[in-house]
């Protein structure tokens, strides 16, 4: 199985209609018999989180990021248990924009899988990788956050921390962990996408190289595709 997350971030392009236009294309790629073995993910922008359940459609909703409050008087804070009532699956957590606490990933990992949501915490290397591997989260996505937004996929400009984060997770994660590696930073096309499962990724973390393409059922279509081989 191999695992695709696309984060929307707050680009404009994934507002209001353009948000409509996203869902529609994921759709259609992620409901093609060819990519069954993906799984497909979209973090939208906060404000379209319930707008983008789907529960007929064939990927799932992740939140942006959630916060360690309890559910009740913690106004302005995203609470994982009001994210599930509204059809999140799990959370980003962690991301290079909206780095948080150790002690909160640390907490946060257990409280969503309580609540059977995934984890996808963000790291930005191989060191980090290995010290958020004894938290037991569902995902690791290493994205050293120079090539974040770059267009210079890691895969090609610094393929050896996928092979490093690779050998920090299999080293520090506990017995019976099923944490699986995601590659992110820069990825924009189907060889950047083969070239991080080929170096040790099982899947990928992209943004503005599927949010800002002209044609989004194209691009997802060949990252997609990318994954397959």
């Amino acid at each position: 199985m191999k695992y695709f997350v696309i984060n929307a971030k707050n680009y404009p392009e994934a507002a209001g209609a353009g948000l409509h236009n996203m869902l529609d294309a994921l759709k259609v790629v992620s409901s093609q018999d060819s990519f069954r073995q993906i799984k497909f993910y979209l973090a939208p922008p906060n404000f379209g989180l319930a707008l983008s359940v789907d529960q007929k459609a064939s990927f799932q909703v992740l939140a942006q990021h959630l916060d360690p409050y309890s559910v009740g008087a913690s106004t302005g804070f995203s609470v994982p248990e009001i994210a599930k009532s509204f059809g999140a699956f799990g959370s980003i957590l962690n991301h290079s924009e909206h780095r948080i606490p150790d002690a909160e990933i640390e907490a946060l990992i257990p409280r969503l899988r309580g609540l059977e949501m995934l984890s996808v915490v963000c790291a930005k290397d191989d060191a980090e990788v290995g010290k958020f591997a004894k938290f037991s989260p569902d995902f690791i996505a290493v994205e050293p956050p120079e090539l974040i937004g770059s267009g210079k996929a890691v895969s090609k400009v610094k393929p050896e921390i996928i092979k490093s984060s690779r050998a920090a997770l299999d080293n520090n994660r506990p017995s019976g962990s099923k944490t699986k590696l995601l590659c992110g930073a820069g990825i924009v096309d189907g060889i950047d996408a083969r070239l991080s499962t080929e170096l040790g990724a099982e899947g990928i973390l992209v943004a503005s190289g599927v949010v800002k393409s002209p044609d989004l059922g194209k691009k997802i279509q060949e990252l997609a595709q990318g994954l397959s081989v």
